[in-house]
């Protein structure tokens, strides 16, 4: 019996680091929700929605969630060109993270102001 619980923690364990790892530093979570909200954006209105990021790291943010097949990215021929990014089907999956995260962040900010 131990050994099918430990088998089972690890596997939650596991689970969990990859889902850190595909989501963490600290403005993927802003971008998924600002494309959860508003559906396809360019690159400018992300970087607008983000409050802070810098065009360089928005770059990097973008590439990672492309790379991990969350968002599409769409070259758009226009003039000048524009890109445009989209969520995947896949990353609708995260949308309930996303907002549990806002959920808490929202009573947590509560409890401490209240201190």
């Amino acid at each position: 019996m131990e050994d099918k619980k430990s088998d089972i923690n690890k596997e939650s364990i596991l689970a969990l680091k990859d889902g850190i790892e595909l989501l963490s530093g600290k403005w993927k979570f802003c971008i998924l929700h600002n494309l959860q909200n508003y559906g396809t954006m360019r690159f400018k209105d992300l970087q607008e929605m983000a409050l802070g990021i810098s065009p360089k790291v928005l770059s990097k943010e973008l590439q990672e969630l492309e790379d991990n097949l969350l968002i599409t990215r769409t070259v758009n021929n226009t003039k000048p060109v524009t890109v445009s990014y989209a969520l995947t089907a896949h990353a609708k999956e995260t949308e309930e993270v996303v907002n549990a995260l806002i959920d808490f962040g929202l009573k947590h900010r509560k409890k401490i102001k209240g201190k």
